[in-house]
Formats: structure tokens, C-alpha cells, sequence
């Protein structure tokens, strides 16, 4: 699968009744393929895929591969548990649907294991995945960075094909990585805010959800760095304000309530431990959002 470009990590809205809106999201993965993105992300971090039973995982998945296979666009879906035998047996089921065009997987979150044994883990899933995988490296949610070194290593693996880099900030290992990065591994800017800065250095592209909004200008962006055109640096920075709001309070609770005050989806509605956005938060990043599509 060729990840370059750019791809929208969908919230998953709920109904009045707490359930999983499809319709909404139907809407949302077309929207966004319509402006140019290059595919959609189902059940990440900003799907709130923990919060979700397996009906309801399925319900996600299966609408949006039905968006994604009239559209002809690649489908990333979120997998994997906490322990190795669980992640595999997730894997497992994304054989049902073909639009599925790899598995986004995080570092197993709460075990912290070695960087070795992340690499283990990570050589055992793709003996058996139907997909090829992306690594999640999220060190703020599981407890476990990776070295350069370490991603070097997993992207040696047959089968791992990519790395969502969202270490939150440009670090020196994220530098080093894209100084010299292993042919055929994409590492995508997985942090909306520093985007711009690694596609600088030369990201295959990013898994960003701000790009809910001013799709298109996301789209161009991405473009621009990619053609080396020198005002990317604008565009890059002004959306980066826009980014700045929607992740001021744990994601996506400011993201859905922009959604919601635009008419996109049907509630705000965020499940616990998450809590609605606070007002000022979702005043200010529609501030932004005004800013933007007024210029």
C-alpha cells in the first residue's frame, strides 16, 4: 500500500441515544474523499475505539469500507489489544473486508515492554495478519517510546509498511528517522499541531484529524511540501493554530463539538472517561475555524 498523503482519522459521532450515527459518518468519510484526501482511518484514537463494543467496532468498519469501496480509496482501520494473541485475533477479522488496505497498531499500551519485545511482538502479527501494518507510536498513551534504532528494526519487518509518528514534538529520533529513512517504510506525521514541520523533512504524509475541517486546505498543504512549493510554511503554520484549539482538551471532545456546531454531526457526544469540551475551548477553536474559511 502506498501510504503517501494524507489521511482523516474519523470521530465516530453518537446519536441522541448514545448509539453509533452512521448515516453522520457515511457523510464524513465521503466529505473528506471528496476534498482529496487520500483514504480515511477508522477506529483510532480519535474514533474512540475503546469506548466502542465489538458491535459497534464492525458497524464503523463496515460503513466505512462501503464509502471507501465507492470511492476507491484505501481503508486503515485501528487493531490491536494490549497483549499479542488479542491483536492477532483482531487482525484476524479485517480479512472480511477487502477495502481494508492496512492495520493502523499501537505499541501494546499499559505492559510497557522492551523495545525488544515490541519487536517481537510486532514480528508476530505479521506471521499471520491478513494486512500490512502501521506502527502507532504513541509513547503518551502507552507508556513505551522507540528509538530510531527500534524503528529501523520493525520497518526490516516483511509486512510493516509504515509508522505514525506521534511522539509530540520533533524529537531527535523522529529526526534522525527521516535523515535517512528505510526504503519503503512512510512514517506519516501522527501530531496535528507539528505537522507541518515533518513533512518538512520529508514525512510520506500524516494521519491528522484536524483535517475533519478546511479539508482541502490539508490537502494543499500536504501537496505543497510534497512539491517543495515554498508557501507550504504558511499554510502549514495557520492551520497548526487551528490544531492548537481542537486538541486543547483531550481529543476528539473539542473536534466533535466544532462538528456538532457546524451541522455535521447530529451531538457533541463524548463517552466517559471523556467529557464534553469545555465552552471556551469550543468557542475558540470555531474562532479559528471562522479565521480560516473567511481568508
Amino acid at each position: 500500500m502506498d501510504l503517501r498523503g494524507l489521511f482523516v482519522p474519523l470521530v465516530t459521532p453518537f446519536t441522541s441515544d448514545d448509539d453509533v450515527a452512521t448515516a453522520a459518518l457515511e457523510r464524513l468519510a465521503l466529505d473528506v474523499l471528496q476534498c482529496g484526501e487520500d483514504g480515511i482511518v477508522a477506529l483510532g484514537t480519535t474514533g474512540e475505539a475503546a469506548s466502542l463494543d465489538d458491535a459497534e467496532r464492525r458497524t464503523v468498519v463496515e460503513v466505512c469500507a462501503a464509502v471507501c469501496r465507492s470511492a476507491g480509496a484505501p481503508l486503515i482501520v485501528g487493531a490491536g489489544t494490549t497483549d499479542t494473541r488479542g491483536s492477532a485475533a483482531a487482525l484476524g477479522k479485517l480479512v472480511e473486508w477487502p477495502e481494508v488496505a492496512a492495520a493502523l497498531v499501537p505499541v501494546p499500551p499499559f505492559i510497557r515492554p522492551t523495545e525488544a519485545g515490541v519487536v517481537a511482538h510486532f514480528a508476530e502479527l505479521v506471521r499471520t495478519s491478513p494486512v500490512p501494518l502501521v506502527v502507532y507510536n504513541v509513547p503518551c498513551r502507552t507508556g513505551r517510546p522507540l528509538s530510531a534504532a527500534t524503528l529501523r528494526e520493525l520497518a526490516s519487518l516483511p509486512g510493516v509498511t509504515g509508522v505514525k509518528q506521534a511522539v509530540g514534538s520533533v524529537d531527535a529520533d523522529t529526526v534522525a528517522l527521516l535523515a535517512d529513512p528505510p526504503p519503503g517504510f512512510a512514517v506519516l506525521a501522527g501530531d496535528d499541531v507539528v505537522a507541518a514541520p515533518l513533512l518538512a523533512m520529508g514525512a510520506a504524509g500524516g494521519v491528522l484529524a484536524s483535517a475533519h475541517l478546511c479539508t482541502t486546505r490539508f490537502v494543499d498543504m500536504v501537496a505543497a511540501w510534497r512539491a517543495g512549493d515554498a508557501v507550504a510554511g504558511r499554510k502549514g503554520a495557520t492551520l497548526a493554530d487551528l490544531s492548537a484549539a481542537l486538541f486543547a482538551e483531550p481529543n476528539p471532545t473539542v473536534l466533535k463539538a466544532v462538528l456538532h456546531a457546524t451541522g455535521r454531526i447530529p451531538t457533541p457526544a463524548v463517552r466517559l472517561p471523556l467529557l464534553p469540551a469545555h465552552p471556551d475551548a469550543v468557542a475558540g477553536a470555531l474562532a479559528r475555524l471562522a479565521r480560516l474559511t473567511a481568508g
